[in-house]
């Protein structure tokens, strides 16, 4: 499953969001599953032909497979783009200390279209979020502007990205 990085202009086209629903009991995957995934996350762009060879499946099969995994939202397959490739000067993590229904500032902060990732936590912060500026002014802007006023937000702390040197979606399927 991957994450899309977009610009604030292409926000508004066909979103690659994951979607956060948690079961109440984990899908079971077989072992022909686990394989189109496992392909899937080398590369997403994979045939079908190719995949059905691989895992000794139909064509067709292997379609339908790969169809209910996306219906199920056991996976996605989405562009994944280098920010700092699209002119984006700035790649941040925002931990955040709040007051209040977590969830609801989370839904909040969820609803700002820079930020593309939310997580409720424990530990010295109570929420994480991540997004990328354009440049610093439009960091602070967002800081500024969007983040602290949100209702129940105390305080944040911002850590910059100097170099991205691991990020991968391809933790597996056990």
């Amino acid at each position: 499953m991957v994450r899309e990085r977009r610009s604030a202009s292409s926000r508004s086209r066909a979103s690659a969001e994951v979607p956060v629903s948690r079961s109440t009991s984990p899908v079971v995957l077989d072992d022909v599953a686990k394989a189109i995934i496992e392909q899937l996350q080398r590369d997403g762009r994979t045939s079908y032909a190719a995949l059905a060879k691989s895992v000794g499946l139909s064509e067709t099969a292997v379609r339908q497979r790969v169809q209910r995994l996306l219906d199920d939202g056991v996976m996605q397959i989405v562009a994944v783009t280098d920010p700092m490739m699209l002119g984006f000067k700035r790649q941040v993590m925002v931990g955040i200390r709040a007051d209040g229904n977590l969830r609801k500032i989370a839904e909040k902060l969820a609803a700002v279209p820079e930020i593309d990732y939310v997580v409720i936590t424990a530990g010295s912060f109570d929420l994480l979020v991540e997004f990328v500026a354009e440049d610093d002014d439009r960091l602070l802007e967002i800081i500024d502007e969007t983040i602290r006023p949100i209702p129940g937000v105390r305080d944040c702390e911002i850590f910059v990205y100097l170099s991205l040197v691991k990020q991968t979606y391809a933790w597996g399927v056990r």
